[in-house]
């Protein structure tokens, strides 16, 4: 459910990097404000294995589109929300300026859309009331009905933020008939998804799933260890097999409009911006960048195995991502009773 430029105005993108750095400002007073700091290294290896994750697009069957987790719940349950959010905007920090994933000028409403619902809308409200002292049967349950619901909003927030833009023909009926129910499939897949992994975590830390309690995190080195060795073999062989289909937005929007693809953006902002991407993304769509075609030919390959430019964007991304999440860390770390936020 990453948003591209072509569906915002440079106003609502705007309005959206402003709201999303400020509550990176405020996610950061409060990490800063913590007495414990225990959980700082886990936000770099769940953020490289959330990245490493959301290269995996999963088939939706009888639609044609596709989907992949957006990892906001499951970092919102195990770091709480601030260190959450924190991490989600790391990763898709890296995801849209060294590998295009999402446009620039849409990664606040990006950032909005999938860390501000699941870590302070679904996590406070849904997951902790249902999932209560955590059994098994309701750790289930509230995966799944938090997922589904965070990702609903963020799909409702897409909808309502293309439609403020005013730059695309896609009617708000039509485009949330479509929006809302091929993402309430995508949610309850990544509800499975995260309930399978806290089961993971139940079984193996389980003072993990605590978020209540300050320290709570005891001896969490052989799950972070887990961890990474998943995200590195997730990105780089799992996302071999990721789904072709266009994931869930690029479908809806297929399906109202008739098109694959919408325009790019018109005007002096939105081609700086796009322009400053370019250069910046290194592997544009998890691959190495390809000579332009030729008239008697398709792109140059260089001889390299198909696969070999998606495993290494998924290998240095997340690694890329583990070293941003944790530097941030860190460095509120260092001044933990300085913060003034109540």
């Amino acid at each position: 459910m990453h948003m591209s430029d072509a569906l915002l105005s440079p106003v609502v993108g705007g309005a959206l990097w402003v709201t999303s750095a400020s509550l990176i400002v405020l996610s950061s007073k409060k990490i800063a404000g913590e007495s414990d700091g225990s959980k700082t290294v886990l936000m770099g290896v769940l953020g490289a294995f959330v990245f490493a994750a959301q290269m995996i697009n999963f088939t939706i069957p009888g639609t044609g589109s596709s989907g992949h987790i957006g990892g906001g719940l499951l970092l919102a349950v195990l770091l709480g929300p601030w260190r959450a959010f924190v991490t989600i905007s790391s990763v898709l920090v890296i995801q849209a300026l060294f590998f295009a994933d999402g446009g620039l000028l849409a990664l606040g409403c990006n950032i909005f859309n999938l860390g501000f619902f699941p870590a302070f809308v679904a996590l406070p409200f849904i997951y902790r009331p249902v999932a209560g002292r955590g059994s098994a049967g309701r750790i289930a349950a509230a995966s799944i009905i938090a997922a589904a619901a965070g990702l609903l909003s963020g799909a409702f927030s897409v909808v309502l933020e293309t439609t403020a833009s005013g730059i695309s023909d896609l009617p708000f009926g039509t485009f949330l008939l479509f929006m809302l129910p091929i993402h309430l499939a995508i949610g309850i897949v990544e509800g499975l998804l995260t309930w399978g992994v806290l089961s993971f975590v139940l079984k193996t830390e389980p003072a993990l799933l605590d978020t209540f309690r300050a320290g709570s995190s005891g001896n969490n080195r052989p799950v972070m260890a887990i961890f990474l060795v998943a995200a590195l073999a997730t990105g780089g062989v799992l996302s071999w097999f990721a789904s072709s289909n266009p994931d869930g937005l690029e479908w809806s929007v297929a399906k109202v409009t008739g098109k694959e693809a919408l325009p790019s953006p018109s005007g002096s902002a939105p081609a700086l911006i796009g322009g400053i991407q370019e250069k910046l993304a290194f592997m544009p769509d998890y691959d190495f960048r390809r000579e332009a075609a030729s008239p008697a030919g398709p792109k140059e390959t260089g001889g390299l195995p198909a696969n070999t430019g998606t495993s290494s964007a998924g290998i240095l991304g997340s690694l890329m991502v583990l070293a941003v999440a944790w530097t941030a860390g860190m460095l509120l770390r260092r001044n933990p009773h300085k913060s003034t936020v109540p």
